[in-house]
C-alpha cells in the first residue's frame, strides 16, 4: 500500500520504516483530501474493525440466555472510572453514524424497553464547579450553551453571531482544555495551524482566568503532596512531577489538571448507581440496571414502567451531589440501545 501511495500516485511522504512505507491511521488522516483513494482506504479500515470486532467479536461471547456479559471492575484505573473486561462493553462505537448502528444490536428483552440516561457535560460543569471560574459558572447557571460562550469569549464576537465552525472549534479547546491537550494536538483535532490552535488555547485561559488559575494552583499542591485527589478524597500519587524527564514530568502536569476532574465524575457516577439501585427497590419496580458507560446508565425496564424509570433515572443522576452549577442528566427510552441513546 505504501508502494502505491508514495511511489506510484507520489502522495506527500510520511515515515519510512525498516519494513517500508509507514500506512498507518496518523497518515492517512493527513492524507486526506490530496486523492480519492485515501477515504476508500480509511473506510474499508474502519469497516473492517466494525466487523472483526464488534459484529464477529460479540457474536461469539453471546451467552445461552442471549445475553452478553461483561466484567466490571473497579480498581483498574487510575481515576476511579469503572472499566469493563471481556467483553469491554464501554467502547462500542457512537460518534460515527455507521460506528452507532452497532448499538443496534443490542436490544430489551421482549416487553421491556431500555432507558439510557447521560450526563450532561459533567466534567466541564465539574471544572466550573472546582476552578470557581465565574465566567463558566453563570454560562451553565444561565442555561447558555457553553461552546457557543467559549467561542463568544476566544473568538471576541457577540454571542449571537458565533458560527458553527467558531462553536465547533471552541467545543474542541472546553473538552481538550480538560485533559491537557497541546497546541499540536488540537491544531490536529480541528485542521488549524498549530499557532492559531496556540492562539485558541491562550485566548481561552486568558477569558477563562479561574480556569488557568486552577491549574496552576493544582500541579503546585500535586508537586508540594505528591497526589492530586477527587472531591471525595480519592487520591492519585504523582512520581512523574519529581521526573527529570520533560515528558515525564508534563504526563504528570496534564494528570493533575485532570484526574481531580474526571476522578469525580467517576465518584458521582458511583453514588448515583448506588442511588438508582436503591431507590428502583424501594419504589418495587422491576427495572434494573445493565450497563454503565462512564457518563451514561443503561437500564432495562418492562414497558409500563420506562417512563417513571426515565424521571428517576434524571432525577438520581442530577442529585447525587450538589455543585455550585446544576448537575443536569437526560435520558431516552427505545428498544435498542440506538433507539435509545
Amino acid at each position: 500500500l505504501g508502494e502505491v501511495l508514495f511511489d506510484e500516485l507520489m502522495l506527500p511522504a510520511g515515515k519510512k520504516t525498516k519494513t517500508g512505507w509507514s500506512t498507518n491511521a496518523d497518515v492517512l488522516e493527513k492524507l486526506r483530501g490530496k486523492h480519492p483513494i485515501i477515504e476508500d482506504i480509511l473506510d474499508y479500515r474502519m469497516l473492517t474493525k466494525l466487523k472483526s470486532t464488534y459484529a464477529d467479536g460479540l457474536i461469539k461471547v453471546i451467552s445461552p440466555d442471549g445475553r452478553i456479559h461483561t466484567n466490571f471492575k473497579m480498581t483498574v484505573t487510575a481515576t476511579g472510572r469503572l472499566s469493563s473486561t471481556e467483553p469491554n462493553l464501554q467502547n462500542i462505537p457512537i460518534r460515527k453514524e455507521l460506528g452507532g448502528e452497532i448499538r443496534r444490536m443490542f436490544v430489551a428483552a421482549p416487553g421491556c424497553l431500555l432507558v439510557d440516561a447521560d450526563y450532561s457535560q459533567i466534567e466541564l460543569r465539574l471544572l466550573a464547579h472546582i476552578s470557581g471560574d465565574e465566567t463558566m459558572r453563570n454560562a451553565f447557571l444561565s442555561g447558555e450553551d457553553i461552546h457557543a460562550v467559549t467561542a463568544s469569549q476566544v473568538f471576541g464576537v457577540p454571542l449571537a453571531e458565533v458560527t458553527a465552525q467558531q462553536r465547533s472549534h471552541a467545543k474542541a479547546v472546553n473538552f481538550g482544555i480538560v485533559y491537557g491537550i497541546s497546541a499540536f494536538s488540537l491544531a490536529q483535532d480541528i485542521g488549524v495551524r498549530p499557532a492559531e490552535a496556540k492562539a485558541y488555547i491562550d485566548a481561552y485561559l486568558e477569558k477563562y482566568h479561574g480556569v488557568r488559575e486552577y491549574m496552576e494552583r493544582v500541579i503546585a499542591e500535586a508537586k508540594e503532596k505528591g497526589y492530586v485527589e477527587t472531591l471525595f478524597g480519592r487520591r492519585r500519587p504523582l512520581p512523574e512531577l519529581k521526573s527529570s524527564n520533560f515528558n515525564t514530568r508534563s504526563f504528570g502536569e496534564r494528570v493533575a489538571r485532570n484526574m481531580p476532574i474526571q476522578g469525580t465524575a467517576a465518584d458521582i457516577m458511583k453514588l448515583a448507581m448506588v442511588n438508582v439501585h436503591r431507590r428502583l427497590r424501594a419504589e418495587g419496580l422491576r427495572s434494573r440496571l445493565l450497563l454503565q458507560v462512564h457518563d451514561e446508565l443503561i437500564a432495562e425496564c418492562p414497558e409500563e414502567e420506562a417512563e417513571r424509570v426515565k424521571t428517576l433515572l434524571e432525577e438520581e443522576m442530577s442529585g447525587a451531589v450538589s455543585l455550585s452549577v446544576p448537575l443536569t442528566a437526560n435520558a431516552k427510552t427505545g428498544r435498542s440501545w440506538a433507539e435509545a441513546h
